[in-house]
């Protein structure tokens, strides 16, 4: 047999031929561009032994007949098969892109196949032809598709009405579903259709544990079909008797529900289920007048723009949620059981189509996701960088290479912290400069001292960490008598804060450019008894920094909001409690730093923080019994007890226990 391919580089095509050359004594000659004859090395590797009998025609899906000569054509000799495969399958690209390669493309290689007198013209559409068809939609169905709206839709339709009206030989058309990687090893070639839900689940994934019931949506019913039976399909099918002059649906039988599939991935990904779904029908109740007027309004427009590019979903591929057509496939699915190809089921491999995205098509991998690559050169402010957590994020931030200063308190703790950071970059690295600059943030000449010194030195700071604060472990009870409490947490803990980033805002919004990054605490999310003084202080800090961050959000200034769980810090150190409960690192608490400087979110929280949240939005009474449980199960600190004459007794198991399962949490 002998074969004419185009598309042979694509992800289904190369792997067609490969399939074909499993033919004996077939010969394949497939088209490939002047430009890309950089990939003929990796498609003969690709296709192994069987490559000698693949011979590269150079020609072009735009022009008439390929761009081929008259010699080329008659070169090519008799083709028993001309397998088109060549189209742009992206539902976001321009649509006279769409129109040139899907429809014109087609035109091009009919006329081709014309010129070859080949045997069969075997055509790969799309259940993209049917457009949005209501109902279910035969194999021997064209003319009744419906909703062609779209361009991808609508090319593909017309590329199929163009085989049926202009081969002069005989057709076949393939239907393939929604194709997803092999079954077998989950391999993709990019981000398309069902990948997009993808990083959304992979960021549930980070937020909450799995066991959280989630509220998802039903949907319609969306045909997914793995590359390799359709190559399988196909290369059965085109060499089949009796099918010519036929459309072929090349589909899942039985296809899944919109949220059954993104449970499936939810599952393969351990991520959190959609356990209540409601039917995203109801959104078709809204009149589509009125969802076109809202979409106009700038506000709404603007948030669901972001909402979507936050979650990298384009919109076009929101119109698949409610898919209201089903696809008749007997005569496939005769000719196929027949000879034992079958759609794998989705819950069967859906473990290696996550798989292998997260390893090679996350959009994350290819971004420079490195310190360096987000701040070396840059200047980053720390304020409490003379121990802690603020030190331990000082010593990661100048061997990235930035230009590093340390806020203190205390010039010889400082100096001494500047020679710690020092030490730990390597000499033999580069890395950078680190400054030191004594204040206390709590009085409001030092913080408009701290301003003055770097707008003056550096013209402003790229990143300003707000790490300096003041905690205080007490009970509103034994508070009565010390509102000073309040007051002293606030001073530094909000306004110290706030004196700062307000002082160096002006030269970030100038330059549109800068990160504010506020360390906050998961007694935020959790409302942690106790720590009434500190918490309050915390959450004004918090309150504030959503604010600005929706009115600078269009000045190129991020704020970033690290609710931090417990640290072993110096600041902790009194409470001897904390010696013996779970507590983070000041260097893994730096990492949460470092997530923020890289990716630059709205928060860093860890999941029982976010939890915590979570729960006290819907069953804040709960909530409220659990935080009291754990009050009363915990004393005062030393200092605090009236009663006090001594060190603070040894936790109990019980105390140890709460601990470990809230871990993190302040008590």
């Amino acid at each position: 047999m002998r074969y004419f391919v185009t598309g042979a580089s694509g992800f289904i095509g190369k792997r067609l031929v490969r399939q074909l050359l499993q033919r004996r004594g077939s010969e394949i000659h497939f088209l490939i561009r002047e430009s890309s004859r950089a990939k003929l090395d990796a498609l003969l590797a690709f296709w192994g032994k069987g490559a000698r009998r693949v011979h590269p025609v150079i020609g072009d899906l735009a022009l008439p007949k390929l761009g081929l000569s008259p010699a080329a054509i008659r070169g090519l000799g008799r083709i028993d098969h001309f397998v088109h495969l060549a189209a742009l399958y992206d539902l976001t690209a321009d649509p006279a892109a769409q129109l040139r390669a899907n429809a014109e493309g087609t035109r091009h290689a009919v006329q081709l196949a014309n010129a070859l007198k080949a045997g069969c013209f075997q055509h790969v559409s799309s259940i993209a032809a049917a457009g949005l068809y209501e109902g279910v939609f035969r194999e021997d169905m064209f003319a009744e598709a419906e909703h062609l709206e779209h361009p991808y839709f609508s090319t593909k339709h017309e590329a199929e009405r163009i085989v049926r009206t202009e081969c002069a030989g005989a057709w076949r058309i393939y239907r393939p579903g929604i194709v997803v990687g092999d079954s077998t090893t989950g391999e993709m070639d990019k981000v398309d259709g069902l990948y997009y839900f993808f990083k959304p689940i992979q960021r549930l994934r980070r937020m909450l544990p799995a066991w959280v019931p989630l509220v998802g949506i039903e949907g319609g019913r969306i045909n997914v079909v793995p590359v390799d039976f359709v190559v399988r399909a196909i290369d059965h099918l085109a060499h089949a008797k009796g099918l010519d002059g036929q459309a072929l649906h090349i589909v899942d039988p039985e296809p899944y529900r919109v949220g059954d599939i993104l449970n499936l991935v939810a599952r393969a990904a351990h991520a959190p289920q959609f356990t209540l779904r409601f039917n995203a029908a109801w959104l078709g109740l809204v009149p589509a007048v009125l969802r076109n007027a809202l979409l106009l309004l700038p506000p709404v427009r603007r948030a669901y723009e972001a909402l979507l590019d936050d979650l990298g979903v384009p919109a076009d591929v929101l119109q698949f949620i409610n898919y209201p057509t089903r696809f008749d496939c007997r005569t496939a699915s005769a000719r196929l059981g027949a000879a034992g190809i079958e759609c794998p089921r989705l819950e069967d491999y859906a473990d290696r189509l996550w798989d292998y995205w997260e390893r090679h098509l996350d959009p994350a991998l290819h971004v420079d996701r490195s310190l360096p690559g987000r701040i070396a050169g840059q200047v980053v402010l720390i304020t409490g960088g003379s121990s802690g957590i603020g030190l331990a994020a000082a010593i990661k931030v100048a061997q990235a290479g930035a230009t590093t200063i340390i806020v203190g308190r205390d010039a010889a703790r400082l100096d001494a912290a500047r020679a710690t950071i020092e030490a730990a970059c390597a000499p033999d690295v580069p890395h950078g400069e680190v400054l030191v600059h004594a204040a206390d943030l709590s009085r409001t000449e030092d913080a408009d001292r701290l301003v003055a010194w770097v707008i003056a030195e550096f013209g402003g700071v790229d990143v300003l960490v707000n790490n300096a604060g003041r905690s205080i472990r007490r009970s509103i009870e034994a508070s009565y008598d010390r509102f000073h409490d309040y007051e002293r947490t606030m001073q530094i803990n909000y306004f110290g804060a706030l004196r700062v980033t307000t002082g160096l805002l002006p030269r970030m919004v100038a330059r549109r450019r800068g990160h504010v990054i506020n360390i906050s605490s998961i007694g935020v999310l959790t409302n942690a008894p106790r720590f009434a003084a500190y918490v309050a202080s915390k959450a004004a800090l918090d309150a504030w920094t959503r604010c600005a961050a929706s009115e600078f959000l269009d000045c190129g200034v991020s704020f970033t909001t690290i609710n931090m769980p417990l640290v072993r810090t110096p600041m902790i150190a009194p409470t001897k409690l904390y010696d013996s409960v779970p507590t983070l690192s000041p260097a893994q608490a730096a990492d949460m730093v470092v997530e923020a400087i890289v990716d630059r979110p709205v928060r860093v929280a860890t999941r029982l923080g976010t939890f915590g949240q979570l729960v006290h939005a819907l069953a804040p009474r709960l909530a409220q019994v659990i935080m009291n449980t754990a009050f009363r199960m915990f004393p005062d600190s030393t200092g605090t007890r009236s009663a006090a004459s001594g060190d603070e007794p040894r936790p109990t198991a019980d105390q140890l226990a709460v601990a470990n399962m809230m871990r993190g949490i302040h008590f």
